[in-house]
């Protein structure tokens, strides 16, 4: 039990921003902040996993990536043109042809940036391995990402009200993750069926399994694509315990998303309300 002048001492790293590369999410109030849990959701191929990745890589902050849904290659490869600004395809082609030490310094300079990419991974696991990162360095990683958060493995769900109980009971468990760790949690999520194909905004009732209770920030995503296969993202917090929200979706900030380096970077001027 402790007094508002001893939670002062108390408050360690809780609350801090990591520092953030979309400036147009800051603008909306919307910040990663240590010590809590966020939600990503959008619709499959929209660009979760982009986001989360583009935060890691341009924050530049000790992370734990569990990618459930993206093999080694894929994010070996999307993380390497991300950091270097080299061609995706090339990049690949080059890992496939094990002639990738042109990149060796670039990524050995990333030696706190750690994934694991278990299709299933348990709570256990989760736990496993951030003790096993807190072990080698000697501190827990600033930002751990939950790519996604259905394919964490917490138990039968025979039905929608198990499966929708299951994601609540693991939102509890990664938020209480973030209060201990002091990380900031970030899970990717899916959608409901109206907004799966990410073309049009995403309300917070719009999330799969109606989640929106625990996290103190949610972004739902969706994409807009012209004629030449340019991609922009739309980015709209629809839940901030500590700064603007929109729950319409309807609010956001719009990003361009570079498929050749899989950068995103800020559409000036573009938050709109």
């Amino acid at each position: 039990m402790y007094s508002l002048s001893q939670s002062v001492r108390m408050k360690g790293a809780a609350g801090e921003p990591l520092p953030s590369p979309f400036k147009g999410l800051s603008k909306l109030e919307a910040n990663f902040r240590r010590g809590e849990l966020s939600v990503v959701a959008a619709g499959g191929g929209t660009g979760k996993s982009v986001v989360a990745l583009n935060l890691a890589i341009q924050a530049n902050v000790p992370t734990l990536y569990f990618s459930a849904d993206s093999t080694a290659a894929t994010q070996l490869t999307r993380a390497t043109a991300i950091l270097t600004g080299d061609d995706a395809k090339d990049i690949k082609a080059k890992l496939h042809a094990d002639d990738f030490k042109e990149y060796n310094d670039a990524l050995a300079k990333r030696w706190w940036q750690r994934f694991n990419y278990s299709a299933r991974p348990s709570p256990a696991e989760l736990e496993l391995h951030l003790k096993a990162f807190e072990a080698v360095f000697g501190i827990y990683p600033h930002l751990v990402c939950i790519d996604n958060i259905s394919n964490v493995d917490a138990g039968g769900a025979g039905t929608a009200d198990e499966f929708t109980f299951s994601l609540e009971s693991l939102c509890d468990y990664l938020n209480e993750m973030a209060r201990e760790t002091h990380a900031h949690v970030m899970a990717m999520h899916h959608v409901v069926g109206e907004y799966a194909d990410g073309l049009k905004p995403v309300p917070q009732s719009g999330l799969k399994g109606k989640i929106s209770r625990v996290p103190a920030l949610i972004l739902t995503i969706y994409k807009e694509i012209d004629g030449m296969d340019g991609r922009t993202l739309h980015i709209s917090p629809v839940k901030n315990r500590e700064g603007f929200e929109d729950s319409s979706g309807e609010t956001y900030a719009s990003y361009h998303f570079n498929r050749r380096n899989i950068r995103l970077t800020d559409v000036p001027n573009s938050v709109e309300f």
